[in-house]
């Protein structure tokens, strides 16, 4: 996959359907959501990101965001439930590495919705679309190495830890080990056959 042919993908972000959310597009709107989950220290513990200060903060962010939608330059989707609309987290991809044909993906989910299943519904989600829509061959996620929660979602989306990298992130109560997980396209629709066989 080029960078051209992501930056066009990603300009328009395309909405995707799983059996209780809708990934769409981050509208400036959400910022009341976004907020709701983003403010909370037990939500941003783990990520490489500090809690938001105040909503205003929030709602510049998603401001921003709108300009690096347009430059093809940001790859979330919004995390919105089926039943009413509401935006509980994001999930998407990181980064990518042209060179090699590889993404990263990341993701957060506002608390009140965790050990429901709903991270590792959209994560696959995800997985599908980069192997499927942006031929991707390799697709990473990392967490650190206490957040034993990502690690589930990880290990559910069948993505193998392949690596650790030692104190490389420092937070307020020191500093962290990161997993590297990794799964090839291969390995993706290998496992996918397998559960339509089981079905």
């Amino acid at each position: 996959m080029r960078k051209s042919d992501i930056i066009n993908i990603f300009r328009n972000i395309p909405s995707i359907e799983t059996k209780r959310t809708i990934l769409r597009k981050i509208h400036p709107d959400d910022y009341i959501d976004m907020y709701e989950y983003a403010h909370s220290d037990k939500v941003t513990k783990y990520l490489l990101w500090n809690s938001h200060r105040n909503p205003e903060y929030t709602k510049e962010y998603a401001k921003f965001i709108q300009e690096k939608y347009r430059d093809g330059e940001f790859y979330d989707w919004a995390i919105t439930l089926k039943e009413n609309g509401k935006m509980i987290g994001t999930v998407g991809f990181t980064s990518f590495d042209f060179s090699n044909n590889t993404g990263e993906i990341g993701y957060v989910l506002n608390e009140n919705f965790w050990h429901m299943g709903i991270a590792s519904e959209c994560v696959d989600a995800v997985l599908n679309f980069g192997f499927s829509v942006l031929g991707l061959g390799e697709i990473f996620g990392k967490y650190m190495k206490k957040n034993t929660a990502s690690m589930h979602v990880m290990l559910r989306s069948n993505m193998t830890p392949i690596g650790i990298e030692k104190n490389v992130v420092k937070r307020k109560f020191g500093y962290m080990d990161v997993v590297i997980c990794s799964i090839l396209s291969s390995d993706y629709f290998r496992f996918k056959d397998v559960k339509s066989t089981e079905k």
